[in-house]
């Protein structure tokens, strides 16, 4: 047996006792991870200077380096982030639905863990400690394969993890560390079928499509973010402003960052030379259509690639449109349906752009940055989806279960 189905079988038995435990064990044993962590935060960011080293020494580009770094701060985020879920409500067990049938059967339809994930990602450690915090309060093992630029920092933190579960009820084995960066190992990871219930891939494009087209294990996609933000003609010009600034430049390197502006032609002359001098004072390359330039000439042409561009950096896409109707075609045929924003003070014109962009996410005078576990409230979560069969936007606890049906009766028999 190989070192990758050996690791998946054990996860495939310790499932079997976590789906068990109650809520109190599984927070208890997520208290103790958190402690863990924090405890052990000095060897952690010790092993993520080596990373980092070895990531700008390859050439890692300035957002994934941001991706792969920790501190103290993030650390600390990690650990609280740990602590909400165990905060949050525990989904397995739930009754979804219940109903008599006319026979006398008593059908409950409940919900119950999903038994074994397996996690494939890039650079961000956090998702080691946020994946394995939420598929253990949903009552499930999981099996990590983190990317070769983080291996060090994710051997850290998983060691502090299963530190963390040898004082509680949950099984170590529950936990698997995929400990190589050799790409043979996702490959057989992702065939895994028996062993793993579902794989969910996180990080860039070429990773995502890897996985969708190799894995014979179900897979929940996590799409790119190529997110717009539309400045409609009857936008407040200040708060246009301020929500592009943040869309763009809160952080460059995460998918829910808007890669395009587009702006209503009404509007463009008298806000938008002013709001493109605010964003390359902070830095941003602006790549901007034939009007754009006629009214901004110091900036570089886009070309029909930007327009679907996902950039994970200071670059943003900026086109003139004649209405919201223009937008909104613009977006269904660039957009890649995690997250689009309109700014507007017409609420008629705001419902037709919710109504018609078809996202995991869609906001009325609001940043794109919003699109994220923490703040939606899950206390963590696992990526965001941007698919529709089992789970879009956000996942959290209820989109890392399943369910089946327990059926009660008196002995009834089928004619």
């Amino acid at each position: 047996m190989s070192i990758v189905k050996e690791l998946a079988a054990k996860a495939k038995v310790a499932s079997r006792e976590l789906a068990l435990l109650t809520a109190k064990d599984k927070n208890q044993a997520l208290l103790s991870v958190a402690d863990m962590i924090l405890a052990n935060t000095t060897e952690i960011i010790k092993s993520n200077e080596i990373d980092l080293k070895n990531g700008a020494d390859s050439g890692l580009s300035p957002a994934l380096l941001d991706r792969l770094a920790l501190n103290k701060d993030r650390i600390m985020d990690m650990v609280e982030g740990v602590k909400q879920v165990t905060e949050l409500e525990d989904p397995v067990g739930e009754v979804i639905a219940s109903w008599d049938r006319p026979n006398g059967l008593i059908i409950n339809k409940v919900r119950v863990p999903m038994g074994v994930v397996g996690m494939v990602y890039e650079a961000r450690p956090n998702v080691t400690v946020d994946t394995c915090a939420l598929c253990l309060k949903a009552g499930s093992a999981v099996v990590l394969r983190g990317s070769s630029s983080a291996l060090n920092s994710n051997r850290a933190l998983v060691k502090a993890i299963k530190k963390g579960l040898e004082n509680s009820t949950i099984p170590v084995n529950a936990v698997q560390f995929i400990d190589t960066g050799d790409r043979d190992a996702v490959e057989e990871m992702l065939r895994l079928n028996g062993l793993l219930d579902l794989v969910i891939p996180r990080g860039g494009a070429n990773l995502i499509r890897t996985v969708v087209q190799k894995a014979t294990v179900p897979v929940i996609e996590t799409g790119v973010g190529n997110c717009h933000v539309y400045i409609d003609k009857d936008a407040d010009p200040a708060m246009a402003g301020e929500i592009i600034i943040n869309a763009k430049c809160q952080r460059y390197g995460v998918c829910n960052a808007a890669e395009t502006l587009l702006v209503h032609q009404e509007l463009a002359a008298s806000w938008l030379p002013e709001a493109i001098r605010e964003l390359q004072a902070r830095g941003v390359e602006i790549r901007g259509c034939s009007q754009t330039l006629s009214l901004v000439p110091d900036i570089a042409p886009a070309n029909e690639e930007d327009w679907s561009t996902e950039f994970l950096a200071p670059i943003l896409s900026v086109k003139i449109v004649d209405n919201t109707h223009a937008a909104i075609s613009h977006i269904q045929t660039y957009g890649s349906g995690h997250s689009e924003s309109i700014v507007t003070a017409n609420d008629a014109v705001a419902e037709e752009f919710l109504k018609n962009i078809d996202a995991a996410a869609v906001y009325h005078n609001a940043s794109t940055r919003f699109t994220d576990g923490f703040q939606y409230g899950f206390g963590a979560e696992i990526g965001i989806s941007t698919q529709k069969l089992h789970a879009r936007g956000p996942m959290g606890l209820v989109e890392l279960t399943s369910y089946k049906y327990v059926v009660r009766g008196s002995g009834q028999t089928r004619s």
